[in-house]
């Protein structure tokens, strides 16, 4: 940590340059969550369901399916990817975005994981201080990339990221984080207790659910990391940037008005934005109220 320190202020165009690459890697990895992730837990909630309400019925063995294994490989033709063709940005550009073997093509959206994660962590780099919270504001920052992506995919806020995340928020608020631990305690409870008693009043009202228990365990999360002070700016942000993007698509004829919008991404965002500018942005609210 000394030698990063001494590295940002004697020479910041190589920390960030390593911190983009490094962060590059990472988009990588959290490609291979956000795909993978979900298939793992809907393969653990089948053999769950089957243990219970199948008991008697002999099951296949499952095949091996981590993060690790098996490699990854194109869905198309089943071409193993080699340690050339993963080079995070640099592979799809030579590729030109199609598989070496069969030509189809490869989404863009990886590379893009890769170079947003690449991107925010450059930006974390560049507000906060060098130093351990630095780190700690980076693994938050790729979390929540993995948390936005899966659940735009499968509306889906896994407890696999969220719980370890709350946990992780007290843990370095304990050490003296971003803010005192007892407003980190009090974030969590109020940031899940809130968007429960809307849910709640949202389905007496309505018979429908508004939202899911993950974005309860998200909110819970971001109040551990940043405390019960920064939970108002988040939910205006989320709410203002949910409000404009869901306008805009349905506008755009892109997203049917009946169709449920994932507020995950939205507390993301703001949460994200909450942890490098939350304080500018308050001050200068109520600096123009008052």
């Amino acid at each position: 940590m000394t030698l990063l320190l001494e590295l940002a202020h004697s020479l910041p165009w190589l920390y960030f340059s390593l911190v983009f690459l490094f962060s590059l890697m990472i988009g990588s990895f959290l490609n291979v969550v956000i795909h993978r992730l979900p298939i793992m837990l809907e393969r653990e909630w089948q053999a769950e369901y089957h243990g219970y309400f199948a008991p008697d019925e002999e099951a296949a063995a499952p095949e091996r399916y981590n993060l690790m294994v098996p490699r990854s490989a194109c869905p198309h033709c089943g071409h193993a990817i080699t340690a050339l063709e993963n080079i995070p940005l640099l592979s799809w550009i030579w590729l030109k975005g199609r598989c070496r073997d069969c030509q189809a093509p490869i989404s863009a959206r990886y590379p893009l994981v890769e170079l947003l994660t690449a991107l925010l962590s450059v930006a974390v780099a560049m507000v906060i201080t060098p130093g351990w919270g630095t780190l700690a504001a980076l693994l938050l920052t790729w979390v929540l990339v993995a948390l936005t992506f899966i659940d735009l995919d499968k509306m889906l806020l896994p407890d696999q990221l969220t719980l370890p995340l709350l946990w992780g928020g007290l843990l370095f608020n304990l050490a003296s984080g971003f803010v005192p631990l007892a407003d980190a305690v009090i974030g969590a409870m109020a940031g899940y207790l809130v968007l429960w008693s809307l849910y709640w009043a949202f389905k007496l009202l309505t018979g429908k659910e508004g939202m899911g228990y993950g974005d309860f365990k998200l909110l819970a999360a971001l109040g551990a990391w940043l405390g019960w002070q920064a939970l108002p700016i988040i939910l205006l942000l989320s709410s203002l940037v949910g409000a404009v993007i869901g306008i805009s698509l349905i506008a755009l004829h892109k997203h049917h008005q009946g169709k449920p919008i994932p507020f995950g991404p939205y507390l993301a965002i703001a949460g994200w934005i909450a942890l490098l500018w939350g304080d500018t942005i308050t001050h200068w609210y109520l600096s123009t109220l008052l």
